[in-house]
């Protein structure tokens, strides 16, 4: 994870940017293992609550279109930092809850339809001893249980970020035909519909 450190009026010395890297990678690690990247700003704050003097905002990206955002006050920068921190984690305790409770749901709810994911090998550039067909498509080299899950679109595109894959064929809860999310090259998510049209 990238985490970035700055101060407004403060100074940030590498034992604060030590204590910041610290506490972040520890409730990375807890909540949400794949964080991208955080910005810690630290700033005096001359109207504090409560004789504090110090402010902290933490400015976290969990994932895809996922940020979090802690801010804490503190009679000194580590206590405001772990004041945001503590707040960070908890907004990432309750949205890992709310993901888990979801899918408990869909699991509970909307039992999935049994399929099989292949891996065909790739066709080399230039093969000095040429690869044969099988069939209309190359050779199967992995074959492997899958589940196509019943979801709705904005359920798709929920676990398409949450488990970073390319691609989720699913089964749409509002029509019932065969769909898939995938993640385009520019970032934005495609939606293909087998009802459309």
């Amino acid at each position: 994870m990238h985490i970035t450190v700055a101060g407004k009026q403060v100074e940030t010395g590498e034992a604060l940017k030590a204590h910041v890297r610290e506490g972040l990678s520890a409730i990375a690690r807890k909540y949400f293992d794949h964080a991208l990247e955080a910005n810690v700003t630290f700033r005096r704050d001359a109207k504090g609550r409560m004789g504090a003097f110090f402010a902290c905002d933490i400015n976290l990206k969990a994932g895809r279109n996922l940020f979090m955002r802690g801010e804490g006050e503190g009679v000194d920068a580590h206590k405001a930092f772990e004041v945001a921190a503590e707040h960070v984690a908890k907004r990432l305790r309750r949205y890992r809850r709310r993901v888990n409770d979801h899918a408990r749901s869909l699991a509970e709810d909307r039992p999935g339809e049994a399929a099989t994911q292949y891996v065909l090998q790739a066709e080399p550039e230039e093969a000095e001893e040429p690869v044969e067909p099988v069939g209309d498509h190359s050779p199967i080299i992995a074959e492997q249980p899958a589940d196509i899950a019943r979801l709705t679109v904005s359920e798709a595109v929920m676990r398409l970020d949450l488990t970073q894959a390319p691609v989720l064929m699913f089964r749409n809860s509002g029509s019932g035909a065969l769909a898939v999310v995938y993640r385009r090259p520019d970032g934005c998510v495609g939606w293909i519909d087998t009802q459309a049209g």
